[in-house]
C-alpha cells in the first residue's frame, strides 16, 4: 500500500510541473504614446525603438501598407537573457545579438532558427488621427 502510495505521489508531482510555460516574457503594463509627427522625426527605416518600456523597450513599425504594430525589443529566444533586438537596415527584420535569431518586424514571427515563437505584442491604435498609443 506504501509502495502505491509512493508511486501515485511520484507520478502527481511530475504531472504537476507539465504544460507550464517555460522561457516566456513575463507581463508588464505599458501605456506609451508618441505623436505621428514624433514618430516621422524619431524613427529610422519606419522603425522607432522606445526604451524603458515593457521588459527590454518597444519597437514601433509603421507597415508598407500605413497601419502600425508594435513589439517588445526582447528576444523570445531565451528572455531571461534579456537579449533586446537590433531592426535590420531593410527596417522589415530584426536580429537578437545574443543568439543570432531574426524575426519579422512586420509581424513579430521568427524567421531564422532559434527563434521558435514570435515576439512579444502590444496593442497599438491611432487616436485622433495624430497620436500612438501602445497599451496590453
Amino acid at each position: 500500500m506504501t509502495k502505491y502510495f509512493y508511486s501515485l505521489l511520484c507520478v502527481l508531482l511530475l504531472s504537476a510541473g507539465c504544460g507550464k510555460e517555460q522561457n516566456y516574457i513575463p507581463e508588464v503594463a505599458v501605456n506609451y504614446n508618441v505623436t505621428l509627427t514624433e514618430f516621422s522625426l524619431k524613427a529610422t527605416n519606419n522603425v522607432l525603438l522606445v526604451p524603458n518600456n515593457g521588459v527590454a523597450g518597444l519597437v514601433i513599425v509603421k507597415t508598407p501598407l500605413g497601419g502600425f504594430v508594435a513589439f517588445d525589443r526582447c528576444s523570445s529566444v531565451n528572455p531571461e537573457k534579456g537579449c533586446k533586438i537590433t531592426p535590420d537596415e531593410s527596417g522589415l527584420t530584426a536580429t537578437d545579438p545574443c543568439s543570432g535569431a531574426k524575426f519579422s518586424l512586420l509581424d513579430g514571427s521568427p524567421q531564422k532558427a532559434p527563434a521558435e515563437r514570435s515576439l512579444k505584442t502590444y496593442t497599438i491604435t491611432l487616436q485622433g488621427n495624430t497620436l500612438l498609443h501602445v497599451s496590453n
